[in-house]
């Protein structure tokens, strides 16, 4: 009976959880760069109550499986699409950008160097294109001698 209770148990939070994601993906639908999350699903553990037999050549009786008893459900993986095209939008910002396919702006705060397909920029005070969420600049690649320099990137100036 305890058995039957636990994996009714585990199976709610499993579901509550996936109800948090729900939630989550319907909170922040149009947040910029917001990208959409789904959950799976595994089984927890199993209790062997008979174990498995082979064939028996003497008697020419077939082997049986092992019986198992599943003991509840857990989250699997919450896995977030990160490089899904979300929906264009006017915002009526020309600085503002969307990418499609695979690629990623890259951005820095002066010391790291991070990834980020949020596109919502602004002109900063040394004319450097920025993210409007926390002030990062957005990196590319120069201009050297009349060619595009691919080796290195840094701060892309607007004015």
């Amino acid at each position: 009976m305890m058995r039957s209770l636990y994996s009714g148990v585990s199976g709610l939070k499993a579901h509550q959880t996936k109800m948090d994601v729900i939630g989550n993906n319907i909170a922040n639908v149009n947040t910029t760069a917001f990208k959409s999350q789904s959950i799976t699903f595994s089984e927890l553990m199993y209790q062997t109550t008979q174990s498995a037999s082979g064939a028996n050549a003497e008697t020419g009786r077939a082997g049986t499986n092992a019986r198992q008893i599943g003991l509840g459900v857990t989250t699997g993986a919450i896995s977030t699409a990160i490089e899904t095209t979300g929906a264009t939008q006017s915002t009526g910002n020309p600085f503002d950008l969307k990418i499609t396919g695979d690629s990623l702006f890259i951005v820095s705060n002066g010391q790291d160097t991070f990834f980020t397909r949020d596109g919502s920029f602004y002109v900063d005070g040394q004319g450097n294109l920025a993210m409007t969420s926390n002030g990062y600049t957005v990196q590319g690649w120069q201009v050297r001698d009349g060619n595009i320099a691919k080796d290195t990137v840094s701060a892309l100036k607007i004015m």
